[in-house]
């Protein structure tokens, strides 16, 4: 079986949210690396999310340059195994 390869990861992140904190639970899940913009105390993180995203709510995630905007935890992780970026996980 062939191993997925790391797919890009940028995500724009509050240091403290719930939406926030669901993005990162799920890259912990499948053991992806990805960097962590702090929106909230880094405002030109911030800046860059708008300008990339379009809008003005996070949590944003940019994988492989495509950009989610406004995306949860649930939808990140639809969107990684819809595109075969991680393998769904097998119900026990």
């Amino acid at each position: 079986m062939a191993e997925t390869t790391q797919p890009q990861i940028v995500a724009y992140l509050k240091p403290v949210c719930g939406w926030s904190n669901g993005v990162r639970a799920v890259f912990r899940k499948y053991g992806l690396e990805y960097e962590d913009k702090d929106i909230i105390n880094d405002r030109s993180n911030y800046s860059e999310m708008v300008r990339k995203s379009g809008q003005p709510l996070s949590p944003c995630v940019e994988i492989n340059g495509e950009m989610l905007g406004d995306v949860s935890g649930p939808e990140v992780e639809e969107y990684l195994i819809e595109k075969g970026l991680v393998k769904a996980p097998v119900e026990a």
